[in-house]
């Protein structure tokens, strides 16, 4: 059974967590003394629509040396009025708050009626993070040839982010952080027994990868099946540096450059 390990003098970053959500209100402020204990330094909030927006902010707005914010319409969240939501996350981004748009990006998984306005809200929220200089934190379930030809299209050199949750191939891999020039998203999926995800990324360089943990969902093991927390981000690493034949400090060196040059943090 795995140990969460504590980090002697070494810095992490979940750059990908939904503490706001109602699954924590109950123990914010433990669940965020764990993340500290495990020397998680920041952590970062992306947006799912409008309903989450104010929560995401009285977050910031009670632990501000701890949380970042992303702002997008998460594609889940895309439906008949994503043209208001879109107005909204716009909105948003002028007023200089967020260190990236996220989450965004396509989801074929649950439902696959407004594929159209996914593509639309993708090149929209693409286009969003060119004008105001931030990095990309894409969501692609089922969706990586789709999300590719949407890249293909708008790609440039200063179009730059992160594929929250990779769960794909080394090849779809080699595509996103060469072609693309952008990170890998880790998380709780790397430690799952029956995931392929250890195989597929054992010879991608640490320097394109970002560890997270998508709280509350998708939680490490040994703790599958249970509510996700930031302080598990220490189990993705201690993961990674068994399949790399590292060390955990210098997962935690790699990883956290990789974070605060991509988001600057």
């Amino acid at each position: 059974m795995q140990r969460i390990t504590k980090f002697a003098a070494m810095t992490l970053f979940d750059t990908h967590t939904h503490l706001y959500l109602p699954e924590f209100d109950e123990d914010r402020q433990s669940v965020i003394q764990r993340a500290r204990e495990k020397d998680i330094q920041q952590c970062i909030l992306p947006n799912i629509d409008s309903e989450s927006i104010h929560q995401m902010k009285k977050m910031k707005a009670e632990f501000p040396e701890f949380c970042r914010m992303a702002m997008a319409l998460h594609p889940t969240s895309v439906k008949e009025n994503f043209e208001d939501e879109l107005a909204l996350v716009y909105q948003e981004l002028k007023t200089g708050e967020y260190i990236a748009v996220g989450e965004m990006g396509i989801d074929l998984y649950w439902d696959k009626s407004h594929y159209e306005q996914q593509q639309e809200a993708f090149r929209r929220q693409a286009a969003w993070a060119l004008e105001f200089s931030l990095p990309l934190i894409i969501h692609s379930r089922d969706s990586f040839d789709e999300i590719f030809a949407l890249m293909d299209e708008l790609w440039t050199p200063k179009l730059r982010g992160v594929f929250h949750c990779f769960t794909g191939t080394y090849a779809q891999a080699e595509k996103i952080t060469k072609d693309y020039q952008f990170k890998l998203g880790i998380g709780g999926v790397l430690t799952f027994k029956n995931s392929g995800l250890r195989k597929e990324i054992k010879d991608i360089d640490m320097e394109h990868l970002l560890l997270e943990t998508d709280a509350p969902f998708l939680t490490p093991t040994p703790f599958r099946g249970k509510r996700n927390e930031s302080s598990y981000v220490a189990l993705v690493a201690q993961e990674l540096a068994e399949i790399k034949n590292s060390t955990l400090e210098e997962v935690a060196r790699v990883t956290s450059k990789n974070a605060t040059e991509l988001f600057n943090l």
